[in-house]
């Protein structure tokens, strides 16, 4: 004779107390989480502030009349900012001990050639004197451009990099005289130049030809990438999705 199973009932219903430390959690949550976007999208708001007056700023500078190799030097001793400040500087350039330092331009792969100019105190200032194309690395195939004599370079000072700039940048190649990154040190020894009678900032000279069209001068890069807004509205776009599927999701359970 079958022994009757007696059936048992199990309550899946969570219990009350609990069920209120999930939905307590859940809240917790989504206000972590919007106020982590709202946070973003702000600080976003901020970069763009900075960014908005950095390049208004440089475009002032180099708008302004070019000042002494002296006023740059004293900024920079009072550690202000110099990057792309007008300066006009005369000197005699010291061709036999150019730097080169790979760069492209206009689509074209090749070299910035930085040259000493030496200066009437004995010291070097390291002049971008332009781009040269690959090809035109050696010197001797472009002797038109070495200008001898004392000359006048107006340009635009650019401050000394104190390390490299990334992992993924190469290492410098001062025996081969190829430069990646701009080591001022590093040229000044690889040139032969005592560190302490060297300028201690690079100064990008302007547009003005050079004889036999090399170097091309005029090469500092002003494209500062500027999508902060864009990354904002992003941010602030998350936030507002947030609130949109929690209230959704609330309005079902009710």
């Amino acid at each position: 004779m079958p022994v009757p199973v007696k059936s048992t009932v199990v309550d899946e219903r969570m219990p009350a107390s609990r069920s209120r430390v999930v939905r307590t959690a859940g809240v917790v949550l989504v206000l972590a989480a919007f106020a982590v976007l709202v946070s973003l999208g702000t600080w976003q708001m901020q970069r763009l502030h900075w960014k908005e007056a950095l390049i208004a700023a440089i475009a002032e500078r180099r708008s302004a009349p070019p000042v002494t190799l002296e006023k740059i030097e004293a900024m920079d001793a009072a550690g202000e900012d110099i990057d792309y400040r007008a300066v006009q500087v005369s000197g005699v350039y010291d061709h036999g001990r150019e730097r080169h330092f790979f760069a492209t331009h206009e689509g074209r792969t090749g070299f910035y050639v930085f040259t000493p100019l030496m200066l009437a105190d004995g010291r070097a200032l390291f002049v971008n004197r332009g781009f040269v194309p690959f090809e035109k690395k050696d010197v001797s195939t472009r002797r038109e451009g070495q200008i001898a004599g004392k000359v006048t370079v107006n340009g635009l000072a650019r401050p000394k990099l104190s390390e490299k700039p990334s992992s993924l940048v190469p290492d410098n190649d001062a025996e081969k005289n190829i430069f990646y990154w701009k080591d001022l040190d590093a040229m000044a020894n690889s040139a032969g130049l005592a560190a302490d009678r060297v300028v201690p900032f690079f100064t990008d000279a302007d547009r003005s030809p050079n004889p036999g069209g090399l170097p091309i001068g005029g090469v500092t890069q002003f494209d500062l990438p500027n999508n902060h807004l864009q990354y904002a509205l992003t941010w602030y776009g998350l936030a507002a999705a947030l609130v949109v599927v929690s209230g959704f999701y609330v309005y079902r359970r009710r």
